[in-house]
């Protein structure tokens, strides 16, 4: 009895170990030219003229398991990788743009969205969800986002 509660408990460390550790995407190198934010902290004004802060609001669940870390690329060009808590600041022009975001669980998660940016868009939210990912348009800046971090730092 006891060796095979002995045999149980490795084969539960083995496989929680490997479900961590296989959770890591690989970084992906921007293809855009990130900006740094005008003020610290951001400032919802600051956003214009095609100027759009994109952030990984990943849920609490996401982060335990390392799965909240995103590739994303908008239109074909690599726009990076975003973890939890960081976001990018870009500019893009008003116009249609799709959206695909890769997240890795138990399996890898990709997903294409297509968005529609307009004069009034200012920040986006992308996130993975359980069995997907997820974008949306906010244009306002979350409570929590003095915990955020910029990439590009």
């Amino acid at each position: 009895m006891n060796n095979s509660f002995k045999i149980f408990k490795m084969i539960c460390y083995v496989l929680s170990i490997t479900m961590f550790l296989s959770c890591g995407l690989k970084p992906l190198k921007s293809e855009y030219i990130l900006q740094r934010s005008i003020s610290d902290p951001v400032l919802i004004g600051e956003f214009d003229s095609g100027k759009i802060l994109i952030y990984n609001g990943a849920g609490v669940n996401h982060k335990i398991d390392n799965s909240s870390t995103l590739n994303v690329w908008i239109n074909n060009k690599a726009l990076g990788q975003i973890k939890a808590n960081e976001y990018v600041i870009i500019y893009l022009l008003p116009g249609k743009y799709e959206f695909r975001l890769i997240h890795n669980d138990i399996k890898k998660f990709e997903s294409k969205h297509m968005v529609e940016g307009e004069n009034s868009t200012k920040i986006i939210n992308v996130k993975p969800t359980v069995i997907s990912n997820k974008v949306e348009i906010k244009n306002e800046i979350p409570n929590n986002f003095y915990m955020y971090k910029n990439v590009f730092n």
